[in-house]
């Protein structure tokens, strides 16, 4: 399994969200994450994401146990083996879509010319290659989203989580997005773990997660 997430449990003060996760994410799995808003899908995907830590439980990620790594460790885990992409895209709007797509490799310490050269036929495949030297203000908003999934595949990560991907665009973009998901799969062997409220898309997974008061249901 790419990803193991044993007996998760979350509370925010006496309020317990999440109430005893246990998930196993197969390589070149699309999940889909569902469930009434309150469920803890966004909770579940941060810890998940190590962007969050349990209150109890295990994460294993890529083989890794990800509970003990302190802070500067986890977040080298996280930048090297872990994609993300969110609603509103999160672009930096001061760079260009190549810098945008670049900044992750860059942090991870590999050289300029290599990530560049990643980001750029990253940024091609998505039919970006004319909107290179682009900043986000000068991009449509399905333009920004592929930028986005561009720089969550840059460091060619274990998997990709994405909260609510199409939840900003329109039907059209929404369902160019979806399909590229897949075609991303099928071309890099990618995982990936979506939260969605989009029933078209958390039909179209490998499998369906449903949430419900901090719970998987059966």
């Amino acid at each position: 399994m790419i990803l193991q997430a044993k007996a998760i449990t979350r509370n925010f003060g006496s309020l317990q969200v999440l109430k005893g996760i246990n998930l196993d994410i197969a390589p070149q799995e699309i999940v889909s994450i569902t469930g009434p808003s309150g469920a803890g899908k966004t909770t579940l995907l941060q810890i998940l994401g190590t962007l969050d830590s349990p209150n109890g439980g295990e994460l294993s990620i890529d083989g890794k146990l990800v509970n003990n790594l302190n802070s500067k460790a986890l977040a080298a885990f996280r930048n090297t083996k872990l994609g993300f992409i969110f609603q509103f895209h999160h672009l930096l709007p001061e760079f260009t879509a190549l810098e945008n797509v670049s900044l992750p490799g860059l942090l991870a310490g590999k050289s300029t010319n290599s990530v560049k050269a990643k980001a750029t036929e990253l940024l091609e495949r998505l039919g970006l290659g004319h909107r290179l030297n682009h900043r986000p203000t000068e991009m449509s908003g399905g333009e920004q989203q592929r930028a986005a999934v561009a720089r969550a595949l840059v460091n060619e990560p274990a998997i990709v989580f994405a909260d609510e991907p199409s939840g900003n665009l329109d039907s059209t973009n929404a369902d160019d997005l979806h399909q590229l998901f897949f075609q991303l799969r099928d071309e890099f062997k990618q995982t990936f773990v979506i939260v969605t409220h989009n029933e078209i898309l958390a039909e179209m997974a490998d499998r369906r997660i449903r949430l419900r008061d901090g719970l998987i249901e059966a």
